[in-house]
């Protein structure tokens, strides 16, 4: 008789797709910012930083293998998950300030100018940062890329909670 019980390692296949995919899209930023020339905001940096983790975590899982315990096969989907979850968040947020549904960090938007002298201008023009996170800088299909990382973000955290449930 076939067995469709329990298989510890079934869980690995999407927590595994689910690492390549923040691999690439980590790649796909890295290629746009050193082979494209689109310098990435404060906000585009911070969207990096779930998927290092998520590719971190992956590497958890393929380098321990079967010898993952279950409970820790459990814990590492479960923070991929989370990862990503975190990361969609990071980037709706950074969706509304580029579309000015409400106010970002003041360290990557534009402040008012109004009744600053020249001089005080200037030296705010100066130490400014050189992209803004309330500008769009690339598009695709309508959705900048902030948008595109997030339903992304949202796909990737689906795998890691399909590997959470098989694990």
């Amino acid at each position: 008789m076939l067995d469709f019980g329990h298989d510890p390692a079934r869980w690995r296949v999407p927590a595994l797709l689910a690492a390549a995919g923040s691999a690439a899209l980590l790649l796909g930023a890295l290629g746009f910012q050193y082979l494209g020339g689109l310098a990435p905001c404060p906000l585009c940096i911070w969207q990096r930083w779930p998927h290092g983790i998520a590719v971190a975590l992956g590497l958890v899982v393929l380098l321990a293998g079967r010898r993952l315990p279950p409970a820790l096969g459990r814990a590492v989907a479960a923070a991929g998950a989370l990862a990503m979850l975190a990361g969609a968040g990071i980037a709706l947020y950074h969706t509304g300030i580029e579309r000015h549904w409400w106010a970002g960090p003041a360290s990557c938007t534009s402040a008012p100018v109004g009744g600053l002298d020249p001089d005080r201008l200037l030296e705010r023009i100066m130490a400014a940062p050189l992209v803004r996170c309330d500008e769009v800088a690339w598009s695709f299909l309508g959705l900048s890329m902030a948008s595109w990382n997030g339903l992304a973000s949202l796909a990737l955290a689906g795998l890691w909670l399909l590997a959470l449930r098989r694990a």
